[in-house]
């Protein structure tokens, strides 16, 4: 089992950055891709940013590609997902996930966390 929480959302102003970090739990940290996903109101869950267990090979979404950076730090447990240059459309609950393999389809991931509210005001 693994248990994921995620912390940095918050209210930002378009042009603006955040941070967003996500502490897992459990079985070993580096066994597991990690993923971002985000949802807003009446819209389904969305790709963000994946990467690999080594950290080594990430992908993105088209929509965030160049603004945002996935990482992680295996020695800490930690995802983290760097948001710069953000955009009203970029409002949504952000969701990290933990599965096998570095992918962009939600349901290939077997852990996911609470989720943390992101805000980017116009």
């Amino acid at each position: 089992q693994v248990q994921l929480v995620e912390s940095g959302g918050g209210l930002v102003q378009a042009g603006g950055s955040l941070r967003l970090s996500c502490a897992a739990s459990g079985r070993t940290f580096s066994t597991y891709a990690r993923g971002w996903f985000r949802q807003a109101p009446g819209k389904e869950r969305e790709f963000v940013a994946t990467i690999s267990r080594s950290g080594g090979s990430t992908l993105y979404a088209d929509s965030v590609k160049g603004r945002f950076t996935i990482s992680r730090d295996n020695a800490a447990n930690t995802v983290y997902l760097q948001m710069n240059s953000l955009k009203p459309e970029d409002t949504a609950v952000y969701y990290c996930a933990a599965g096998l393999t570095a992918q962009n389809f939600w349901r290939g991931y077997d852990y996911w966390g609470q989720g943390t509210q992101v805000t980017v005001s116009s």
